[in-house]
């Protein structure tokens, strides 16, 4: 078997292409066809550990959900993972390769494209439709000479391209029509039409908008798909869209009134509130913040506010912090003291409040972090936060696991599952009072004083019991079994685990697209590649 292909290229990043390319798997997978997801090259530092050890981006993963079938590391044969502003950690079908600077990635990319192509190979003989997204922007001509990510993947297999515009950023008609400007004709030829994202307001305004953009491309109009707000609820790939995503109003509105007790406004000096208030969690946005899908179950869920921190701000008061996973713990780590928040988190575990680390989060916290074998940087030992009793090493090898067990504090010790996705192995007195119990062994620390722990379970929050259980922890008996804000989220009728919240969300879009996109003339421009040997 040999599948057809459809290319989904952007005019720029974040036009809403992961988010197209998994509602369409949905749709044609609903439709009885076997759909697999492919992306020759991301870079995200939000990834996802396949069931053959490998790990692929977020996106990749979430659209292989879509497709009913579990992640693959050929679905994403190039991941490079930011560590700073000129250099990433470079993964290749699965597994990391070695950190590559980004001047000289580029000529790297060349010697790629055998295993971009053998990936691709190996999903067109599994399938009946392959979709393809492209990564960044298909106009950046200054990288097309070695590209793997765009044209350059669609010139080796011949795939018909569809171009996505995003409405809402502004300067679609230019984007569409600039981008057929400046790419070469033969790039041009394969484009065979144009979708235009996140509408918002009344549609008909931009009929002349579409007629115009596709008399000047010749390209095939095939959809205006307004923007739905369910699919915030989805994975975001990057740190902007992340940002974006806790900038908006609370998903599961409207929630249910908190009881009649509640008075007056929340005050921002206000630390260690009455139960029947929202626990306020505020979250450091630093630079190399990784995984940060592990607070999407927190943003849907009653009695919580999540409050986001960039660099610059302090940390408000509040009942908890939580510090996400990083891709590069010690350059992180000195963000945060830089910032001033290393002061601000020992005030506000002083005052009672707690603390809460995930994987590299859950590394800073300890007396100290070692890169002996330079791993993140130049080889050094790094004094750490301090707030646990526990200690790091970094290891030139990473972990990637699926774990699964419970959580060990407070009682009835809900089951929780997750995956690990790390360097380094943590040791030392904190570990003896564990968080968790997975697979049978002790995992993470919690301090003595109970107002500080960690985990390097990514997906910790996902089972809504174990959720419960770990804010009841810094909001108390409101969140455990009974409390005012664990029935209401009973009342809201949010699911026992925040994967039905994402298959409530993909079937949500492919309804959508259903309705907004020609899903027939989108598939009758699907077409086999043109390669049939294993290069």
């Amino acid at each position: 078997m040999s599948a057809r292909v459809l290319m989904f290229q952007g005019t720029g990043s974040s036009v809403g292409k992961s988010t197209l390319v998994a509602g369409l798997a949905r749709a044609f997978t609903r439709r009885g066809l076997k759909v697999l997801p492919f992306k020759p090259q991301n870079m995200s530092n939000n990834a996802a550990v396949t069931a053959n050890g490998g790990e692929i981006g977020r996106a990749q993963a979430l659209q292989a959900r879509a497709c009913g079938v579990p992640p693959h590391v050929d679905m994403n044969p190039v991941l490079l993972k930011p560590q700073g502003e000129t250099g990433a950690q470079l993964v290749v079908q699965g597994h990391k390769l070695e950190t590559v600077a980004a001047r000289s990635y580029q000529t790297r990319k060349k010697a790629l494209m055998p295993a971009v192509l053998e990936s691709f190979y190996n999903l067109t003989q599994k399938a009946d439709l392959v979709l393809v997204e492209g990564a960044g922007s298909a106009s950046e001509v200054n990288l097309r000479a070695y590209d793997i990510a765009n044209m350059g993947f669609a010139q080796a297999v011949q795939a018909p391209v569809i171009m996505v515009g995003d409405i809402d950023r502004g300067g679609v008609i230019a984007s569409l029509v600039g981008t057929k400007v400046v790419i070469t004709e033969t790039d041009s030829a394969l484009i065979r039409g144009f979708i235009v994202n996140k509408m918002r307001g009344d549609r008909s305004l931009f009929d002349e908008g579409m007629a115009f953009i596709a008399n000047r491309t010749g390209w095939q109009p095939l959809g205006l798909v307004p923007d739905l707000p369910a699919v915030r609820t989805l994975p975001a790939e990057d740190a902007a869209d992340l940002l974006a995503n806790l900038c908006q109003a609370p998903l599961t509105a409207p929630y249910p009134a908190p009881p009649a007790t509640q008075s007056g406004p929340l005050r921002a000096t206000q630390v260690k509130r009455p139960s029947p208030q929202p626990l306020r969690i505020a979250v450091p946005l630093l630079p190399l913040i990784a995984n940060f899908d592990d607070l999407d179950p927190l943003r849907v869920e009653p009695g919580v506010v999540l409050l986001p921190v960039l660099c610059g701000q302090r940390l408000p008061e509040c009942d908890l912090v939580l510090l996400p996973g990083s891709k590069n713990t010690i350059a992180d780590l000195k963000t945060l003291r830089e910032n001033g928040w290393e002061s601000d988190l020992r005030a506000h575990v002083a005052r009672g409040g707690h603390v809460m680390g995930i994987c590299g989060g859950y590394q800073m916290l300890g007396q100290s972090i070692a890169d002996p074998y330079g791993t993140e940087g130049p080889a050094c030992t790094t004094q750490g936060l301090g707030l646990l009793e526990i200690e790091t090493i970094l290891s030139a090898e990473k972990y990637l696991v699926e774990k699964e067990g419970f959580v060990k504090q407070p009682q009835p010790q809900p089951q929780v599952m997750g995956y690990e996705m790390h360097i380094g192995r943590t040791t030392g007195a904190g570990c003896e009072h564990p968080l968790l119990e997975l697979a049978g062994q002790p995992e993470g620390a919690v301090s003595t004083n109970g107002q500080v722990y960690g985990s390097y379970l990514h997906g910790i929050f996902g089972s809504r019991a174990a959720r419960m259980a770990l804010l009841a922890l810094a909001g108390g008996q409101a969140f455990a079994p009974g409390g005012s804000w664990y029935e209401a989220g009973r009342t809201a009728n949010l699911p026992t685990h925040h994967n039905d919240v994402v298959e409530n969300a993909l079937n949500a879009l492919a309804d959508h697209l259903e309705r907004f996109i020609d899903l027939d003339a989108l598939l009758a421009l699907a077409q086999a590649p043109q390669f049939l040997e294993k290069e």
